[in-house]
């Protein structure tokens, strides 16, 4: 008997339905010869620090960096229960062979050989890779299985992936922690994500907008054209006066014949930012819709990289769009172009091939009505993509023109359309959704009449004076910083680097929901207005964190490296070892920043100045401690010398102990002789921490 373990229940169940496994039992399915279970995500996490060494527990600089010799994993308390099932089946006597069947991606590997190992399973073991969840596809790819050892290399890719993420995590999360206070949450993709966020409102908040004027020439006929800026306001009447007055010579007539191809088809990242200009979702609510439509049998795997089919899918294509076009109405008699040759290309494909409808779309309109509304419209706009994706160019003539006019230049931009190709289906599209702001540039030219030639003249044209200011920056959405996210680093990358950017599709939307759970990002606006911007704290943590861990060019450059760990071109440990070295060299900088207690306002009541390292000594329960708890500061209120004392040191002790050096203490104990005294207790250091070192007067006593 052989044994399937997919990722999730839906999935199994719909291997289980394939293969003949129909009955259910405790977290599983059984039948035909084969069982069926499920991960529910990931089972077996790595361990926590204190897991290694018990004082791990506690945040201190001196641990730093924690850095294990042998990686530890634990079972997740939420998956202990499936845990144990997946486990016992793995280790069935009946059970001769294994088959993972999680996702097929970098996570779906990792999530499944830490199982296998935390079981202690030595059994065979084959890969099932698909990209639908169709039965045809479930089928082809049982019969094309291939040995587990084919994808050891996917699987370093993500164990890798997984522990640099704890090694910059934990140890950059503590040591900022430390220095600033608050509980400061440090990621290798979600800090440069933070960083390009932090950027963008930086740039608006110090933006200074210039005004500028612009001369706009009436020729007559709905001819307008335009001067260039002008930045003095005199000179710019002085041009509208003389043109006022003047008549107007056309210089050149140019026509460009302008063709633009069809779009892409959807990877996640594209079908995110789409998703978001247009509806106004999240990624982490597409990503949830694209997953539900694929759980459906309705959509290919959706964590994917790639914009291109391969080739042995061309022959269906064309069945495929007169299916998909069947349930869109808005396409109801449009001419399909069916040109499926140019979304093919076998090298443009890695893991899973573009996102597209499966052959199980149900052909009618009328049934996707019965599906809910946000992932009905995620179907919708993946169905319009590969319909426009397999359609003809949208070509078209522009025509500059260029006037002459008080001896200034004036231009006109005209537009005749040819063929409307891939956009009429894109605009009956946008039709269909009427109201809903896309963002996209309606503004296109009008005609200019044919009959305008070189050197015609045209008498005393109306001229008018347009003011104008600069714009700063637009505030981040989930589109565009999902694109500032992939391409970022790209500048300093080949042009065929195969993955440029920080993070992967399948992590994006995690990454910016981890943020915004953490309260270093907010999102605000109505639904298909939101802005992603950081909060003070954002702001704050972005402003005090060392380049290099807010590089995005780094982070871009170790994702491309994880990509060649999949190939097999990069070894594990030297990329491990890099990191490593990254962490031990971030943890030697304990600089603090100058305006630190400006930036991480102290919770508690501020006492005075840290005498050691300048940030603010702060009333705790049981002492008087530094903020920047790497400096090591504290004075106790009790213990010591003033173990048994009458009154415990105060905030007033410890200022006057920070300014002047020493305070007046009565009612101590005396440790020998259990007789009360009173004496000057000096602030001294020993190995560089604190302690009060008592002298007595005359009148006092003696311990």
């Amino acid at each position: 008997m052989e044994l399937f373990i997919a990722e999730k229940p839906s999935v199994g169940k719909a291997i289980a339905a394939v293969i003949g496994a129909t009955e259910a039992k405790n977290g599983y399915m059984e039948g035909h010869g084969f069982m069926v279970t499920w991960c529910l995500g990931h089972l077996v996490e790595l361990a926590m620090p204190e897991e290694y060494n018990k004082e791990f527990a506690t945040w201190r600089y001196k641990d730093l960096p924690i850095i294990p010799d042998k990686w530890k994993y634990n079972v997740s308390k939420e998956g202990a229960k499936q845990f144990g099932i997946v486990s016992s089946l793995m280790n069935d006597d009946r059970v001769h062979g294994i088959i993972c069947a999680t996702d097929a991606g970098r996570e779906g590997e990792l999530i499944f050989r830490l199982v296998y190992e935390k079981a202690g399973c030595r059994k065979p073991v084959r890969r099932l890779w698909i990209s639908s969840m169709e039965e045809t596809a479930i089928r082809e790819g049982i019969t094309a299985m291939k040995n587990q050892s084919a994808y050891d290399n996917l699987y370093q890719a993500a164990l890798c992936r997984a522990q640099a993420d704890w090694l910059i995590g934990m140890n950059a999360t503590r040591l900022y922690s430390l220095l600033y206070g608050p509980t400061l949450p440090i990621g290798r993709v979600m800090t440069p994500t933070l960083a390009m966020l932090s950027s963008r409102e930086d740039a608006i908040a110090h933006f200074k907008p210039e005004t500028f004027y612009t001369v706009k020439l009436d020729l007559g006929g709905g001819m307008v054209g335009h001067s260039d800026r002008i930045h003095d306001l005199s000179e710019a009447r002085s041009l509208m006066e003389a043109c006022n007055r003047d008549h107007a010579v056309v210089r050149k007539v140019e026509h460009k014949e302008k063709r633009e191809n069809p779009p892409l088809l959807y990877d996640l990242t594209t079908l995110q930012r789409d998703a978001n200009r247009i509806f106004g979702y999240t990624a982490q609510q597409t990503l949830e819709y694209a997953q539900s439509l694929y759980e459906k049998k309705l959509l290919t795997y959706p964590r994917t990289d790639s914009r291109f089919l391969t080739h042995d899918m061309e022959g269906k294509m064309p069945e495929l769009a007169s299916r998909v076009s069947g349930t869109l109405p808005f396409a109801a008699g449009l001419d399909l172009g069916g040109h499926a040759e140019i979304v093919v290309n076998d090298q443009k494909v890695s893991d899973h091939h573009a996102i597209i409808p499966t052959d199980s779309m149900p052909g009618q309109e009328q049934a996707m009505s019965t599906l809910p509304s946000g992932v009905r419209d995620l179907l919708t706009l993946v169905s319009t993509r590969l319909l426009c994706a397999m359609d003809d160019p949208y070509v078209y003539d522009e025509t500059t023109v260029t006037v002459d006019c008080a001896g200034r230049e004036f231009q006109l931009k005209g537009r005749k359309v040819l063929s409307m190709g891939w956009q009429r289906i894109w605009q009956a599209f946008r039709g269909s959704i009427g109201g809903r702001d896309t963002g996209e540039d309606e503004d296109k030219a009008n005609a200019l009449p044919d009959s305008l030639k070189e050197g015609d003249e045209i008498a005393l044209p109306r001229a008018e004076l347009s003011e104008g200011k600069t714009t700063p920056p637009a505030h981040h959405t989930e589109d565009t910083i999902l694109h500032a996210m992939e391409t970022a680093g790209g500048e300093d990358m080949p042009d065929d680097a195969e993955h440029k950017g920080i993070g992967t599709p399948a992590t994006r939307a995690a990454i910016l929901e981890k943020l915004l759970e953490t309260k270093l990002v907010e999102r605000t606006g109505d639904r298909r207005k939101r802005i992603l911007t950081p909060t003070a704290k954002g702001k704050a943590l972005a402003s005090v964190l060392p380049e290099k861990l807010m590089s995005a060019q780094l982070t871009a450059e170790w994702e491309q490296r994880l990509k060649r760990i999949e190939r097999g071109e990069e070894k594990p440990e030297a990329f491990m070892e890099d990191v490593r070295a990254f962490v031990r060299d971030l943890t030697q900088d304990t600089t603090r920043a100058e305006n630190a207690d400006q930036l991480f306002q102290p919770m508690r009541q501020v006492i005075c100045k840290c005498p050691k390292c300048g940030a603010a000594v702060t009333d705790r329960p049981k002492g008087f401690m530094c903020e920047n708890r790497i400096c090591g500061f504290a004075l106790w209120k009790t213990g010591g010398i003033l173990t048994g004392a009458e009154h415990p040191l105060t905030a007033g002790d410890v200022k006057t102990l920070v300014e002047k050096g020493a305070v007046h203490k009565t009612g101590l104990l005396s440790a020998k002789s259990h007789i009360r005294y009173e004496a000057t207790l000096h602030l001294d250091y020993r190995d560089g921490k604190p302690f009060l070192r008592p002298t007595f007067d005359k009148q006092g006593g003696n311990q």
